[in-house]
């Protein structure tokens, strides 16, 4: 599948969209995926991080992705992860470019 597909694409948990891919982490390494960054919306961003702004960006673990938790759809990603268990997922920007 086409990186371009991956870009701007809705996700979903459980059927509840909870934000669009901004951008695709890459391991320059071994180039594998690493996580993907995600901005949220503004439901997920109040209700799971407690963020009250519109725009938030948070990275989704590439755990989040493994075989059986995600399918690709027509609408978009759909993780098979429940909104109580996405705050697991996710990781502010800053935390995971400064490792």
């Amino acid at each position: 599948m086409e990186s371009k597909k991956f870009m701007n694409a809705d996700v979903y948990a459980q059927d509840e969209k909870i934000g669009t891919v901004k951008e695709i982490g890459i391991d320059p390494e071994n180039w594998d995926i690493t996580h993907l960054e995600l901005q949220l919306t503004r439901d997920i961003a109040e209700s799971v991080l407690g963020a009250k702004k519109y725009g938030v960006h948070n990275m989704l673990a590439i755990t989040a992705l493994k075989q059986g938790l995600a399918r690709w759809t027509e609408r978009g990603l759909n993780i098979k992860v429940s909104k109580a268990q996405l705050h697991m997922y996710l990781k502010p920007v800053d935390d995971v470019e400064n490792r």
